[in-house]
């Protein structure tokens, strides 16, 4: 079995990505983000949201330090932005205006931005699977554990998401809105954690 998957690799890139992209914790921001949608259009943005989040991560696996390297951009940028993008989110979460109905013909489809990038694929979960492609040494052992593993943590998302809308029949509009502000807050105190590291490593670079 170890000659078709590197089950070390397999197991560590996919608690890895567990940690980072924290399957439980994105039921209150996909709730609240999703608030005015009916039960039908909840299933299918947990579907988009799972997809786009594959691709994104898929891309950078694949192609991450080929397109870093040709654009000149370093992982603490990306981190930077991405957390820029994350305190976008939270502010809106915190003040309410996520709760406000959208038109589906000029709203911006929440399942890709920001559900699937950068709240799933964010700059953590890319940087984590560039890193155990270096792992791997390009082994084909390797790349069939980062597969699965990818995968794997893929279709957990996906699951959480999914009966999701359970969860938000228990709470009641009441419980939905108060895991609202909650969850405004977490994803603000981890864009701003996130901005954090980035300076910081920029100021060792520099020093």
């Amino acid at each position: 079995m170890s000659a078709v998957v590197d089950l070390t690799l397999l197991s560590t890139t996919f608690a890895t990505l567990f940690v980072i992209m924290d399957p439980p914790g994105t039921v209150p921001v996909f709730l609240a983000l999703t608030s005015t949608m009916t039960a039908k259009e909840r299933r299918a943005a947990a579907r988009q949201a799972t997809v786009v989040s594959f691709g994104v991560i898929l891309v950078f696996t694949l192609f991450g330090r080929y397109i870093i390297e040709f654009l000149h951009i370093s992982i603490p940028a990306l981190q930077l932005s991405g957390g820029l993008l994350l305190l976008l989110v939270a502010m809106e979460l915190l003040t309410g205006k996520a709760e406000d109905p959208q038109p589906s013909s000029g709203g911006v489809n929440v399942a890709l931005v920001p559900l699937g990038t950068p709240l799933l694929a964010g700059p953590g979960a890319i940087v984590a699977a560039m890193l155990a492609v270096q792992e791997s040494d390009g082994s084909v052992a390797g790349w069939v554990a980062i597969g699965v593993a990818l995968v794997a943590i893929h279709v957990v998302i996906w699951a959480v998401m999914r009966f999701a809308g359970v969860i938000h029949r228990i709470l009641g509009e009441g419980g939905t809105t108060l895991i609202t502000r909650l969850a405004g807050l977490l994803l603000a105190a981890i864009a701003v954690q996130l901005m954090v590291d980035a300076v910081f490593v920029f100021i060792h670079q520099q020093f």
